[in-house]
């Protein structure tokens, strides 16, 4: 009897203190209302390192987001700065830019697969523009690769390696650019791929 009766009071106890523990969690909680209360383990989850937005002493200007230091390029970084986003410079991209990579079976499955994901919902399988966003009416006017005319002028079935890839790098009409989608050198396995199709002319 006597042990049930500590046992009892044992447990009144955990009890007591639990409720203890929930009330204080809790006022705590009111007092402050954008406090979370009692955290525990706070260093999982509360940052060392600097926000990009929180002032930083070990730094002159006293921010944290710094800008990369002048004359400097990230790491794979290719410039298209010759080339600029103008109707001149989409000509002259499609005079002097000539594909570096070699046509061969690697490239232009590569190119093909690329091409599937980024150009065909809109361009067709076929390069024929009629892509599924196109039957769907989603958008209109999509040019095929080897029938008609460029809005830029010529036709374009004319189109160069340079000028494929120029529009790709910075779109077009309703096309946007891809160049944070795809790499310089991806892009070229997709003109690879392009030219293909315009040779084969939808069969």
């Amino acid at each position: 009897m006597k042990g049930s009766t500590l046992a009892m009071n044992k447990n009144k106890f955990i009890y007591t203190a639990l409720l203890a523990i929930a009330f204080v969690a809790t006022f705590s909680a009111c007092k402050d209302k954008r406090s979370t209360g009692l955290e525990y383990a706070r260093n999982m989850y509360d940052p060392i390192a600097y926000n990009p937005d929180q002032p930083n002493k070990n730094f002159k200007d006293g921010k944290t987001a710094q800008l990369p230091p002048a004359h400097t390029k990230p790491v794979g970084f290719t410039e298209y700065d010759e080339y600029p986003n103008t109707k001149e410079g989409y000509e002259a991209a499609g005079v002097s830019m000539v594909n570096p990579l070699p046509v061969d079976t690697l490239n232009l499955v590569d190119g093909k697969h690329l091409f599937t994901v980024f150009c065909s919902p809109c361009h067709g399988d076929k390069g024929d523009g009629q892509g599924h966003l196109v039957k769907i009416e989603k958008f209109s006017g999509v040019p095929s690769y080897y029938e008609g005319s460029s809005s830029r002028g010529g036709a374009m079935a004319d189109l160069t390696d340079g000028k494929i890839y120029h529009t790709i790098t910075y779109g077009v009409n309703n096309m946007g650019s891809h160049a944070s989608q795809i790499s310089p050198s991806d892009r070229w396995k997709v003109v690879m791929y392009v030219k293909q199709l315009q040779l084969q002319k939808g069969q």
